[in-house]
């Protein structure tokens, strides 16, 4: 493959980029060759520079030092115009597209074609399918976009960067939204765009990717580069040994025999659930955890997950028409923040920490009433602060000091926060939700070896996943949902990415039925039968 060696010049280079945020240096003088016609990784922990740096490639940022190349001529970027105007394309992992408009008029929103001074809808079809049929991304140019599948969502966006000219692709954690399935044929339409020369930048944290979809890896640790390779000449585990300075950490072990024979500390019985307008959004699922286990939680966007970690918190009121109960030890959950179940949501910025509040205020949130932070008028601030600092030495939190505005602190340190928060709690249940959506891989060992512990203590643990090698390797069972079905358990240790993906799409093996039969849901949620 390329190597951006040699006499043809590289695609694009990045050479002795310095950036600095007051007094951190988030780049040291990295230098960074993209060649024509390759995916080349970019991988590191949170703070490692990896955003910062893509970000000046595509003009987000201007370096304090070192500058930008495009095919051996040195460019000024000023803005993602003008990165666009190079070549350069970027694809973000929240996708930017109007869910209203045709997949065509998204493609071409800003440069559309014209005829008589109006959008020329046909030429902008037409040219979807010339670009769908080169690069092997075939869309339909008159599908609403906000109807498709996140996948060929994501086909939209790379056909917008492709209509503007790219030849240099930048792909931010690009499969964070896709099934395994969608993922892989991803990766086969990167290599037919490479194909025509196109070269594509993989920012990802899963290192199976990069092993699988690049050709050459840069490692970058603490704003500098630390490693490189060439990806058919490396493993993951050199690959983690350059990001974060060490040789990885062993698996979890999972749980003993034991916690089968125990009763349920968490049962979900014929839950049915409904929106607004009635749609079925759960279907009559069923199912226990256990003191002791880790069951996992699988499926794609929109199966059904949000509005079960809704009902089993207590943050979901029931409503007409949904039925079936929640239970804790045999209690059941009625509705209203419930006090017996540590919650670690997905968005810690909005459901998981209070921003306008400090880092201290945070840690304690939902403790107020405990006696051991209580003094003779109310809340002990010489408690709070010991409390605080304690969870923040335990978990490794990185901030300024306890009483910095929690906004301050970075993505993964924040989940460390509501992890710290929520595992301190005394109760026996835990609901995590993408417990290392955004983590680096230190974090990510940190994190699951926090949820194993909680295990081995004998709590019970749901834990909710996009990641499915995250699910394969902490989960005694793995849960699968479909279009708010329970369509599958699989024993964690028989689960493979393939058999967990096609019980995603709605094609789950016999065997993996659930084997817990749905219950009459003649009752409602919340309410006693």
């Amino acid at each position: 493959m390329p190597t951006g060696d040699g006499a043809v010049p590289p695609a694009a280079e990045l050479v002795g980029v310095t950036k600095r945020f007051g007094d951190v240096v988030a780049n040291d003088g990295i230098d960074l060759a993209i060649a024509r016609g390759e995916v080349h990784g970019v991988v590191g922990e949170n703070g490692a520079g990896k955003s910062t740096l893509m970000s000046i490639l595509y003009g987000l940022h201007r370096p304090d030092a070192g500058h930008v190349l495009r095919d051996g001529r040195r460019v000024r970027l000023r803005s993602p115009a003008d990165a666009i105007a190079h070549g350069l394309g970027m694809v973000h992992q929240r996708f930017r597209l109007f869910p209203e408009l045709s997949v065509a008029e998204n493609v071409v929103i800003g440069a559309e074609p014209t005829r008589r001074g109006m959008l020329d809808l046909a030429a902008a079809g037409r040219e979807v399918e010339r670009l769908g049929e080169l690069y092997g991304l075939r869309a339909d140019p008159r599908a609403r976009v906000g109807r498709l599948p996140v996948g060929v969502r994501q086909r939209v966006e790379i056909l917008k960067a492709l209509y503007r000219g790219a030849r240099v692709l930048i792909l931010d954690e690009p499969t964070a939204v896709l099934t395994p399935g969608e993922a892989a044929r991803l990766f086969e339409v990167l290599r037919t765009v490479t194909r025509s020369g196109v070269s594509v930048v993989l920012v990802t944290h899963k290192l199976g990717e990069v092993l699988t979809a690049t050709d050459r890896v840069t490692v970058l640790r603490g704003g500098r580069v630390t490693g490189r390779f060439t990806t058919s000449g490396t493993t993951a585990a050199e690959l983690v040994v350059a990001m974060i300075g060490r040789s990885p950490a062993a698996a979890p072990a999972r749980r003993s025999p034991t916690a089968e024979r125990a009763p349920y500390a968490l049962e979900v019985d014929g839950l049915t659930v409904r929106d607004r307008d009635g749609v079925v959004r759960l279907a009559g699922v069923s199912f226990g955890v256990r003191p002791g286990e880790i069951v996992g939680l699988a499926g794609v966007a929109g199966s059904g997950q949000r509005e079960l970690v809704d009902a089993v918190t207590g943050l979901r009121t029931p409503g007409p028409g949904d039925s079936g109960r929640v239970l804790l030890s045999g209690r059941t959950v009625r509705g209203g923040r419930e006090p017996d179940v540590a919650y670690v949501p997905e968005d810690r910025h909005g459901r998981g920490t209070a921003a306008a509040m400090s880092l201290r205020e945070n840690l304690v949130m939902g403790d107020q009433r405990s006696s051991a932070l209580r003094g003779r008028f109310g809340l002990s601030s010489s408690a709070v602060r010991d409390r605080a600092r304690a969870l923040v030495e335990s978990f490794g939190i990185r901030a300024a000091s306890v009483d910095a505005p929690i906004s301050t602190l970075s993505g993964g340190n924040a989940q460390k926060a509501v992890l710290a928060r929520e595992l301190s709690r005394p109760v026996g249940v835990i609901v995590v939700e993408e417990p290392t959506q955004g983590v680096d891989v230190g974090a990510q060992e940190m994190i699951h070896g926090l949820l194993a512990e909680a295990r081995d203590r004998g709590r019970a643990v749901l834990l909710q996943s996009s990641e499915l090698t995250e699910l394969r390797a902490l989960s005694d069972r793995v849960l699968v949902l479909y279009e708010g079905r329970l369509v599958a358990e699989v024993p964690g240790d028989e689960a493979t990415d393939e058999r967990l993906g096609a019980a995603m799409t709605g094609a789950p093996a016999s065997a993996d039925a659930p084997r817990t039969p749905p219950a009459d849901d003649t009752s409602v949620a919340g309410v006693e039968p």
